[in-house]
């Protein structure tokens, strides 16, 4: 178990979530996590625009962007399927639409029904890599970019046995 997946069980993925507001990459970066759900299945958070995380050309920056988006799926997740699957980010991609100025937010959905259908793949030995997709919204509910991810996924067994 990694050490992150360790202080979410010490603290509860709730507050672990969190936490993430006092990570430094976050805090540098002006990224707010907003909102758990109960049940880890939604996640809001948000950026303001501000001269740390401004580009040249006065919008967000692209990393701090993809930064914002980068860890929720894999962690959600992780959160929820439990100490016995291997969960890790396999790939991912944003493609920008529009300039990002003011505030923008994203809202991380990962339904139990969606859960179940992976840890049923993973419970049957397979290697399983699902992929996710969130839409980054200006002020005014305009897409700014989309962030595609990929995951890898796997009972934790099969690791060992491998």
């Amino acid at each position: 178990m990694s050490p992150l997946q360790r202080l979410a069980a010490r603290i509860g993925p709730r507050r672990f979530l969190a936490l993430l507001r006092l990570y430094p990459p976050y805090l540098g970066a002006g990224v707010r996590v907003r909102e758990v759900a109960p049940d880890i299945s939604r996640v809001t958070v948000e950026m303001r625009l501000a001269a740390w995380n401004r580009n040249f050309v006065g919008t967000h920056f692209g990393g701090s962007l993809y930064s914002m988006c980068d860890p929720f799926f894999m962690l959600m997740l992780m959160t929820q399927l439990g100490r016995e699957y291997v969960v890790w980010d396999k790939a991912a991609a944003i493609e920008f639409l529009r300039p990002g100025r003011g505030t923008v937010s994203a809202v991380f959905e990962l339904p139990s029904a969606r859960v179940d259908e992976i840890r049923r793949a993973a419970d049957a030995g397979e290697k399983v890599l699902p992929a996710f997709e969130v839409t980054v919204v200006d002020d005014e509910g305009r897409a700014v970019a989309r962030v595609a991810k990929t995951l890898y996924v796997r009972r934790a067994e099969a690791k060992r046995a491998a």
